[in-house]
């Protein structure tokens, strides 16, 4: 069975934040900042209505897979967090289910620029690998929103992908696309301030 984050003891502290699951009341705040400009400019949904966001936002996929990160009880963004298999020869095909985790975020315009997201996409790594014992995470942007591959990079992520004008934009123009990676030796060994091996 592939680990999920019913197998994690919740809520999940840093030292400045608060990450929980993801709960209906939770909507309010995340249309606000996901409606916003800034924000909705680099996701992959943006609802025009209110009642379609709530229908998505409560289904159970989006349950399943969304952290929300609180600063001192303020909903300051959320997380994304997909268990998935890697890709493998049919004969390993079971060694491969669950080993790795697909990641995202999304953080209020108001909140940005106090290293929240740094903060919290770190200990999104911990949880990945350390409570669900996952063995690689990916992540994947636009390459014009600058600030999210910074983020990656500077999280020691690792840019494994620069496609050229592979992405559909909103916009109707074709973006370049990038993907990062980080393996949990790579994560053990950057902890504890060695080189990976």
């Amino acid at each position: 069975m592939s680990p999920s984050l019913d197998d994690v003891d919740w809520p999940v502290r840093t030292e400045r934040l608060l990450l929980r699951r993801l709960g209906p009341a939770d909507a309010d705040a995340a249309w606000a900042y996901r409606r916003d400009p800034e924000v909705a400019a680099w996701l992959t949904r943006l609802p025009a209505r209110r009642e379609v966001f709530d229908e998505w936002f409560t289904s159970r996929e989006v349950q399943d897979s969304t952290l929300v990160v609180e600063h001192d009880g303020v909903v300051v963004g959320d997380l994304y967090l997909k268990v998935k298999d890697a890709w493998s020869q049919q004969e390993r095909a079971l060694e491969a289910l669950g080993t790795e985790a697909e990641l995202g975020w999304v953080l209020s315009p108001e909140h940005q620029g106090r290293g929240y997201a740094g903060e919290a996409l770190a200990a999104l790594f911990g949880i990945c690998f350390e409570r669900l014992g996952l063995r690689r995470v990916t992540a994947a942007c636009f390459s014009a929103n600058e600030p999210s591959w910074r983020l990656m990079e500077r999280l020691g992520m690792r840019r494994e992908e620069h496609a050229l004008r592979e992405s559909l934009h909103r916009s109707g123009r074709w973006l370049d696309g990038m993907a990062y990676g980080l393996l949990a030796d790579e994560w053990r060994a950057r902890e504890a301030g060695a080189p990976a091996s």
